[in-house]
C-alpha cells in the first residue's frame, strides 16, 4: 500500500495519464509541472511525440523568474494559450499530472481558458 507522499503522487499522475490517453483521439496535451521555486506548462503532441509550445516562469519575459506563486501561474497560463494559438491549436487535454487541481494549477488553467484554449 502506497502510504508516502512520492507513491501516492505517483499513482494519482498514473491514474490521470491513463483517463487522458484513453480519450485522447490524436488531441494535443496540457502538461503542468510544479516545482517549488517555478511552474511550467507545455503543449505534448503524443502521437509524434513533440512539444508543440511551452512557457515557463523560467523565461525572463514573463517576469517571474524563480516564482511560483498563483500570480505566476496566472501569467504562465495566459503565456500558454496565445503560443497554442499562433501555432493554430484551439482544444487539448488538461494534464494536471499527480498535482490536485488547486491553488497554482487551478489559477494555471484557469488562465489558459480565458486566453482561449478550450479543455
Amino acid at each position: 500500500m502506497a502510504n508516502n507522499k512520492r507513491e501516492l503522487f505517483l499513482k494519482r499522475r498514473l491514474r490521470v495519464r491513463n483517463r487522458i490517453k484513453a480519450m485522447a483521439n490524436g488531441r494535443l496535451r496540457l502538461s503542468v509541472h510544479r516545482s517549488n521555486k517555478n511552474i511550467s506548462a507545455q503543449l505534448i503532441d503524443d502521437v509524434n511525440g513533440v512539444t508543440v509550445a511551452a512557457a515557463s516562469t523560467l523565461e525572463k519575459d514573463l517576469g517571474f523568474v524563480g516564482k511560483n506563486n498563483i500570480e505566476a501561474a496566472t501569467r504562465v497560463g495566459a503565456a500558454i494559450a496565445e503560443r497554442a494559438k499562433k501555432a493554430g491549436i484551439e482544444e487539448c487535454y488538461f494534464d494536471r499530472g499527480g498535482f490536485l487541481f488547486h491553488g497554482k494549477v487551478k489559477a494555471l488553467a484557469e488562465a489558459a481558458r480565458e486566453g482561449g484554449l478550450k479543455f
